[in-house]
């Protein structure tokens, strides 16, 4: 199984998969109208926000419109779903994000199978996660925050957009490595756990770094550790999870990374799957979208398939250790 360093490395260093030029041809007459990408989220998120900037680029590409509709609602499930009735002919695809991992533990029957319903194509960004406190908070860096925890369990409250949100999990897994307990608070979305720790009704929030670039650029927040093999460039001075004295936090002690990425239902052909990742890893690297990925704190993605599906099926099992682990209750 990959882990997680060679995954981002080939992310990284993605470039076009190469195929024989017969296997292209046999996609020659695809498209054949235009292509729907489903977001499963609302409007102005993360995983909206990228696919709006990749359509354009893949409708140049592609030659056809690639129109992108929101189908929120059920933690993502409802888009999903509709993305795995569709027909798979590439027509329709599916913007998913790290959440698609956590979907079995969340729930106790989905509206399709979580493990062969779609055909992973590419990642389009990696964000990394960080662990903010408020700017006056007492809390100086990771280490003087996980004893203050060990000392008084339960005392020290988090934030998150919700029972089984990715920021619950992604906390979870954090408090576990730490062996702490924290008071769990959630919110109705992860922008409101961010604002209740500016508001000091929370004292702390994990999300990714691009959520809150704003409020930790302002000064609003601290950031006590990122994730990631290294220290962003954008923040030089805030230490990763191993160099703020948590080396045991995720796969390589990297911590939690979120991601988003397109998939296609099962079935899609091979050719058409090759194109799509091919397509979209050469619109990665153009300097306006890296530009624009750089901006909300994101690397480009561009993994060839067979990476994306082991690092979504890295990342089911993983997640299953930390629902079982903390309780966490599917519905």
């Amino acid at each position: 199984m990959l882990t997680r360093r060679r995954i981002l490395h080939a992310a990284l260093a993605a470039a076009p998969l190469a195929l024989p030029r017969a296997a292209f041809a046999q996609a020659e007459a695809w498209p054949s109208r235009p292509i729907r990408l489903v977001v499963a989220w609302a409007p102005g998120g993360a995983v909206d926000t990228i696919a709006r900037r990749l359509a354009p680029k893949l409708s140049e590409s592609l030659g056809r419109p690639v129109v992108v509709e929101n189908k929120s609602g059920a933690t993502g499930t409802i888009g999903a779903a509709d993305v795995a009735r569709a027909a798979p002919d590439g027509h329709t695809l599916l913007a998913m994000d790290n959440t698609y991992a956590m979907l079995p533990y969340l729930f106790q029957r989905l509206p399709f199978d979580h493990a062969t319903a779609f055909r992973p194509v590419t990642v389009s960004a990696f964000s990394p996660v960080m662990i903010a406190v408020h700017r006056d908070a007492p809390w100086r860096d990771l280490a003087s925050l996980v004893a203050a925890a060990k000392r008084e369990p339960e005392r020290i409250t988090y934030g998150t957009g919700g029972i089984g949100s990715a920021p619950h999990f992604a906390t979870a897994a954090f408090a576990q490595a730490a062996g702490i307990r924290m008071l769990h608070v959630p919110f109705r979305g992860a922008g409101d756990a961010v604002t209740a720790v500016i508001a000091r009704q929370v004292d702390l929030v994990m999300v990714s770094l691009g959520s809150a670039l704003g409020h930790v650029q302002g000064g609003a927040l601290r950031v006590l550790a990122l994730s990631g093999a290294r220290r962003s460039p954008a923040f030089p001075d805030v230490p990763t999870f191993p160099e703020a004295g948590l080396p045991n936090l995720g796969p390589n002690g990297e911590g939690v990374v979120n991601w988003s990425g397109l998939a296609a239902p099962a079935g899609t052909p091979d050719a058409i799957v090759a194109r799509l990742q091919a397509d979209v890893a050469k619109a990665l690297q153009a300097d306006d979208m890296r530009d624009f990925l750089a901006s909300i704190a994101s690397v480009p993605g561009g993994m060839p398939p067979a990476a994306f599906a082991a690092l979504l099926a890295e990342e089911t099992q993983r997640w299953r250790g930390v629902a079982e682990t903390s309780g966490i209750e599917r519905q």
